[in-house]
């Protein structure tokens, strides 16, 4: 139950940006094993001015493809979020022609409590999941 945020500058036309989303869930399937319609994406287009992504000193090279996805999820080992960054950089070169050097990935950790899928229920807390 990953909650996706992707940032990425405004133009892709509504096909490219469903693309993108299709394949950033299916990395995230690929390497979280999450249920297919465990699915909570939310894409966010910015002008070019306001998305601003450096290469943190490291000489990567960005271009204007670039996307930042923000994963909040419930705790996963390094093995598995190693796994989630070669998965979304697969994904996205095939289906987007995403390069991975654009592909800047950033999972926020949370738990159980944390989560209220709806009716203004804690569904991890009542069981309900």
């Amino acid at each position: 139950m990953p909650l996706v945020r992707i940032d990425a500058v405004e133009g892709r036309s509504k096909q490219q940006i469903k693309d993108l989303l299709d394949a950033v869930h299916r990395a995230v399937l690929s390497a979280f094993k999450v249920p297919q319609r465990d699915r909570y994406q939310i894409y966010h287009q910015h002008p070019e001015s306001c998305f601003i992504v450096e290469d943190t000193g490291l000489g990567i090279e960005r271009t204007a493809k670039a996307v930042v996805i923000t994963l909040t999820s419930m705790p996963r080992s390094q093995e598995l979020k190693l796994q989630l960054y070669k998965d979304l950089c697969r994904e996205l070169k095939k289906s987007c022609d995403i390069e991975s050097s654009d592909v800047i990935v950033s999972i926020v950790t949370n738990s159980g409590p944390d989560w209220s899928f709806g009716n203004g229920n804690a569904q991890f807390i009542t069981g309900e999941l």
